[in-house]
């Protein structure tokens, strides 16, 4: 067989299913060996136990699926058409900011689906093969693969940046034994940029290329399964689900390209929910409206959990305090622990607020 042919032939079909760039890596990724471990050992990855169980076995996809010799890493955009302007809700402090990857549906299911379907359209020409996809579900280094596969190069926010569309797009894999050759890794554009870094606002970047997990937003909203740190709770603002600062910041993202896929569009117009709205949802509410969404994994208690620190960073309106209050004996004590706190934080913002008014010398 003509691997080089069937190689030119994969990526023409991977766009014709929806993907925006696919690539061929081979399977060594003994490079990036000393950083994931280093990384690890400075406990960078917090609560993600997952990350430390696997260790090396991330790096080595040969061991992850046994046979593998090539890796097809393709990325699939997923910002929606038709939604609120991202910094515009940023900066609305009573709106809840939705990381746009989550506006849509769950995209495990969507980029997975997508790659089955690539598998069996590669099995009609190649003949039975073996494989195994993945999308952010196994220990695999998507961005390495994706680096060595040509597809971008990795940001100094960790993510993998690309000329033509930015940063955001889903990132997904089949681990092959089909002797693909592989493509070659394109150059760097960084060069002495630093927004994504200056742009954290929990400063989670610790450095270029090397994030501390701890303090990152998206690891606070979504990982994080207890109570989120209090020094952290101010800077959160209103994001109650991810983040993507250091990607909205990003000169490169202004080729992001919209993404064709119904599936991504923005669902329950979470682009321009109020937290108050947001807030008063019942838990089979929750449930209903985030089924198939990625948001339905950290379920009602942590939703409300972030709410709350969003709501305790909001302006004190009588619809944001009453929302509040009608959540301060709810029956989380991890819910009560932040509503108490947003409470306090309102209380202190008011007494700084009157004690910074004029003497009216009556």
């Amino acid at each position: 067989m003509d691997f080089h042919a069937l190689k030119s032939d994969i990526k023409q079909w991977a766009l014709a299913l929806g993907f925006g760039q696919a690539g061929v890596s081979g399977v060594d990724l003994s490079a990036a060996e000393p950083g994931l471990m280093a990384w690890l050992e400075a406990g960078f990855h917090g609560e993600m136990e997952y990350m430390a169980r696997h260790g090396l076995k991330r790096a080595r996809p040969a061991e992850l699926v046994p046979g593998t010799l090539s890796v097809i890493s393709c990325r699939m955009n997923y910002t929606p058409p038709h939604s609120r302007n991202a910094w515009e809700t940023l900066g609305d402090g009573e709106a809840a900011y939705i990381s746009r990857y989550a506006l849509g549906r769950d995209y495990h299911k969507v980029v997975r689906n997508r790659l089955q379907k690539l598998a069996d359209r590669i099995g009609e020409v190649a003949g039975p093969f073996g494989f195994r996809v993945f999308t952010d579900s196994a220990p695999v280094m998507e961005v390495q693969l994706a680096t060595q596969a040509g597809n971008g190069w990795r940001g100094k926010h960790t993510l993998l940046i690309s000329r033509e569309a930015g940063s955001m797009f889903f990132l997904g894999e089949i681990f092959t034994d089909l002797p693909l050759p592989p493509d070659e890794s394109v150059q760097e554009h960084c060069g002495r940029c630093t927004r994504c870094i200056d742009a954290c606002p929990t400063q989670a970047i610790v450095a270029p290329y090397r994030v501390d997990a701890r303090r990152c937003i998206s690891y606070l909203t979504i990982e994080l399964h207890g109570a989120i740190p209090l020094e952290f709770r101010p800077m959160i603002g209103n994001r109650v689900y991810g983040c993507d600062d250091c990607q909205l910041i990003c000169p490169w993202n202004r080729f992001a390209q919209h993404s064709p896929e119904p599936d991504f569009a923005v669902r329950h117009g979470l682009d321009h929910s109020s937290l108050v709205e947001l807030f008063s949802w019942s838990e089979s509410t929750f449930q209903t409206k985030m089924a198939g969404s990625a948001i339905y994994r950290i379920g009602h208690e942590r939703w409300l959990r972030n709410l709350a620190v969003g709501l305790g960073n909001a302006p004190s309106t009588p619809a944001v305090l009453a929302a509040l209050q009608s959540r301060a004996d709810d029956e989380s004590a991890l819910v009560r622990e932040h509503v108490a706190w947003a409470l306090a934080n309102h209380m202190a913002r008011r007494q700084v607020a009157g004690q910074a008014k004029p003497d009216d010398g009556g």
